[in-house]
């Protein structure tokens, strides 16, 4: 009987510790349910992230989780610093090798814990990016900087003429400045970052030497073009060159002339050396083609002193693989395409086709009416 009466004892005890333990857990999953939850929680209609408020923050190299943690729930990304403690252990359970990354983060107030420590473990770091065409010379650049809110235009010319040749071993000697060679391309930044003009020049030179030095090197064996002559005639190929078809037909032209001893007669050295920009209905004048510049290459003779502006590799593979041809002479139709001429009578000819053809289109537009008396 007494035995029974244990039984029953304890079968009652393990029903309610089993209640207990029940409804610990069920209170722990409700806690763990709440506390990753989004600070700002989407209706079923509102998929979009951005509407929700975004946060820029940074962790900087050595911040442990816990601290991370605590600065989240400061930047009001999280509820509880206690949740982000137990998910971190749990990925660092899981992951032993793996850890949280120093770096910019944009998160939103719409993301649950798990998905804003997943970023951070991943380093998934915000990044906003700046783009500079081809054919782009120092000065564009700057005043794009400056307009794009990352520095002042004269800091990053200031920064463009220093020529590191310690890091850069491979830049010409005697460079004045950098034209020619801050590749132009697309490039990514971290968020919130302070970026200073020597650290994008630097990002530039950097991506020169991945992309475009390698195809020097490649070729350098077939061609008399030292490295600042390659930068500089590439640069007058990517300034003349609208349309890709004509690119490698342009640089035989040019190295047609050089060869020759030719002028190169490029209207945008000539625009490099006065600092201005043609259009079609006002191009170079005779007088800015006879003013003396050392970019005057109606003028002087040979490659102008320095690039004129960044080339693209294309422009720059354009000038170690000229197109064979025995034209010496081009001349723009103002809609990106050109005339090629093998003799100056051809040339001229051709240019006088096409001024006439810019004076009669000048002719047939609409003149503004003369303003009426005011009596």
């Amino acid at each position: 009987m007494k035995a029974v009466q244990r039984i029953v004892r304890w079968s009652v005890y393990l029903l309610l510790i089993g209640s207990a333990l029940g409804l610990s857990a069920w209170r722990a999953q409700d806690w763990w349910d709440w506390a990753s939850s989004p600070i700002e929680q989407q209706s079923s209609t509102d998929s979009n992230t951005d509407s929700k408020k975004q946060v820029v923050i940074q962790i900087p190299q050595g911040t442990s989780a816990q601290q991370i943690g605590q600065e989240l729930e400061a930047a009001g990304l999280i509820k509880s610093a206690k949740a982000w403690e137990i998910w971190a252990r749990w990925l660092m359970f899981k992951n032993p090798d793996g850890g949280f990354q120093a770096g910019n983060y944009q998160l939103s107030t719409a993301e649950p814990l798990q998905q804003i420590a997943e970023k951070i473990w991943m380093g998934e770091v915000a990044q906003r990016s700046f783009t500079i065409p081809e054919g782009w010379s120092i000065r564009q650049m700057a005043a794009y900087f400056e307009r794009q809110g990352f520095f002042k235009a004269q800091d990053f010319v200031n920064a463009a003429s220093q020529v590191p040749t310690g890091k850069y071993p491979w830049l010409p000697s005697n460079l004045p400045h950098l034209e020619g060679f801050l590749y132009p391309d697309t490039y990514q930044i971290s968020v919130g970052a302070v970026v200073t003009p020597e650290e994008i020049v630097q990002q530039m030179l950097d991506r020169f030497e991945q992309v475009a030095l390698p195809v020097y090197n490649q070729h350098q064996a077939k061609t008399q073009l030292s490295l600042a002559q390659w930068v500089t005639l590439g640069s007058i190929v990517e300034k003349e060159a609208v349309v890709a078809s004509e690119r490698s037909r342009i640089a035989g032209v040019f190295t047609n002339r050089l060869k020759k001893g030719m002028t190169l007669g490029s209207d945008p050295t000539v625009e490099y050396g006065l600092g201005i920009q043609q259009t079609k209905e006002n191009p170079l004048t005779l007088d800015q083609v006879k003013t003396p510049s050392p970019y005057n290459t109606y003028i002087n003779a040979g490659l102008p002193p320095t690039p004129i502006a960044s080339p693209g590799v294309a422009s720059l593979k354009a000038t170690l693989e000229p197109e064979a041809t025995d034209y010496l002479y081009f001349v723009a139709r103002y809609d990106g395409t050109h005339v090629f001429s093998r003799t100056l009578t051809e040339h001229e000819s051709a240019q006088g086709n096409i001024r006439d053809k810019v004076e009669a289109e000048q002719a047939q537009k609409p003149k503004p009416e003369a303003a009426k008396s005011a009596n």
